[in-house]
């Protein structure tokens, strides 16, 4: 039998901190939520492996290491509103609603989220919200948001997202170009959004974000 929290361990000891996340409110979440009751029960053999977890056809549950960068990028304060686009099973929902004041988890499969919600009430999470709606419409009810996090690569973000962060509210998302991808942190200014690179990551893109195609003749 998997000892889960030797696992959980080790992945903050092994992944975690050599990735100089080092902030911690993340370590602390990561190290306490159990990652294996937010997947199929047929991976959690490998929750704490270091990689995606496949929950659904094109979707992962991010590669812990990711996730981990991605949260220490927004700098989250335990004040903040966060939305947590593509939430899945509701892992990423249950580390940000750990570290920040409610996380808001959108999610548009109706399965996944209906056993999101299910197992962040089960693991006593109260001040997290499955909402089950189209992804790229975002959650415009309970926003702005101070930071929104997507969970899957996009090839472009909608002007619907940013439209629900705060002024100076920050967003992070891996953008994929072909095979390539990069993390970016957006900050919202006056003029928008403005943008830059923390480092390379790929994933499978959420459904809505990839660029329309061009139609030629």
């Amino acid at each position: 039998m998997t000892d889960f929290a030797a696992a959980r361990t080790a992945m903050v000891d092994c992944q975690i901190r050599p990735s100089d996340v080092t902030r911690f409110p993340i370590i602390k979440a990561m190290l306490s939520i159990p990652r294996e009751e937010y997947l199929p029960s047929s991976a959690r053999d490998v929750a704490y492996m270091g990689e995606h977890v496949e929950i659904a056809r094109g979707r992962v549950c991010l590669d812990p290491r990711v996730l981990a960068k991605m949260i220490d990028a927004l700098a989250i304060q335990s004040t903040d509103l966060v939305l947590d686009i593509g939430a899945g099973l509701g892992y990423s929902t249950a580390v940000l609603a750990d570290i920040a004041q409610v996380a808001i988890g959108l999610e548009q499969d109706e399965a996944l989220a209906n056993e999101a919600s299910a197992t962040l009430a089960a693991q006593g999470v109260d001040n997290a919200v499955i909402e089950t709606a189209t992804m790229t419409d975002g959650a415009p009810a309970h926003g702005p948001y101070d930071c929104i996090i997507v969970q899957g690569a996009v090839e472009e973000m909608p002007d619907t997202i940013g439209g629900q962060l705060r002024a100076d509210g920050r967003i992070v998302a891996i953008f994929m170009d072909g095979a390539l991808g990069t993390v970016k942190i957006g900050t919202k200014g006056a003029a928008g959004i403005s943008w830059r690179r923390i480092f390379d990551a790929t994933a499978p893109i959420l459904p809505g974000f990839a660029k329309e195609k061009a139609f030629v003749f």
